[in-house]
């Protein structure tokens, strides 16, 4: 008999289609503006274009998934917030 785990941190790392939730919706956000273009402009080169350039968005978020590291984004908060005079000098 298989034994299954339980997947408890479902919130910590949910998945669409591979993708983070937030790379999902960029990634709907393509398809749906791509749509748009589709609709108003009859090319068939306009149409073949978008289909790879959404098929490529895709695979390059798919990496960038797998391997976060490839891009990767400096911490923005500092690591130690303090209410320490920084300065020797009083101004009151």
């Amino acid at each position: 008999m298989k034994k299954y785990e339980i997947y408890r941190n479902i919130r910590k790392r949910a998945m669409i289609m591979g993708l983070p939730i937030s790379l999902f919706a960029l990634m709907m956000v393509s398809v749906i503006g791509s749509l748009l273009i589709t609709i108003f402009s009859f090319s068939l080169g306009v149409i073949v274009a978008l289909l790879l350039f959404n098929a490529l968005l895709y695979g390059v978020l798919a990496q960038w998934a797998k391997n976060p590291q490839l891009l990767s984004v400096q911490k923005v908060s500092p690591s130690i917030i303090s209410n320490k005079k920084l300065s020797p000098l009083s101004y009151a």
